[in-house]
C-alpha cells in the first residue's frame, strides 16, 4: 500500500492504517529504535509508542513522508526512553556513592573527647 492511502486511513480515523503503517515500517523504525536503546524488549516497547503517536498526530499534520515522519518520531521516542532508563541508573548510583561517603564523614565524637 503507498503512504498516500495509508495517511488517508489515518485521515478516515480508520485502525487498518497502523495494521498497514506496521506492516511496512516495521523494520525501518524496529532499527531506528535498536540503534538508540540496543534492547530487543524496549525496542518492542518504543515501536508501540510510535504506532500509538502516529495515530494520535497525523490527522492534524499532512505529511510529505511518512518514513521520514515515523523515523522521527520513533527516534524521539527511543531518546526520551533511553534517558528515562539512565535516570534510573543514576539515581542507583548516587545512592551507592552517598553510602560510601558515609564511612569517610567524620563522627560527632572527637579523639580529644575520646
Amino acid at each position: 500500500m503507498h503512504d498516500k492511502e495509508i495517511i488517508s486511513l489515518y485521515f478516515d480515523r480508520d485502525e487498518k492504517a497502523i495494521e498497514y503503517t506496521e506492516e511496512k515500517y516495521r523494520a525501518y523504525c524496529y532499527s531506528v529504535a535498536d540503534k538508540v536503546l540496543k534492547n530487543a524488549q524496549d525496542d518492542e516497547e518504543c515501536l508501540n509508542d510510535v504506532w500509538l503517536a502516529a495515530w494520535n498526530s497525523i490527522p492534524p499534520n499532512n505529511l510529505p513522508s511518512l518514513a521520514t515522519y515515523l523515523g522521527r518520531i520513533t527516534r524521539n521516542i527511543s531518546v526520551r526512553r533511553l534517558r528515562f532508563i539512565n535516570r534510573k541508573k543514576r539515581g542507583k548510583e548516587l545512592t551507592v556513592y552517598i553510602e560510601e561517603l558515609n564511612e569517610a564523614i567524620p563522627s560527632a565524637n572527637s579523639i580529644e573527647e575520646a
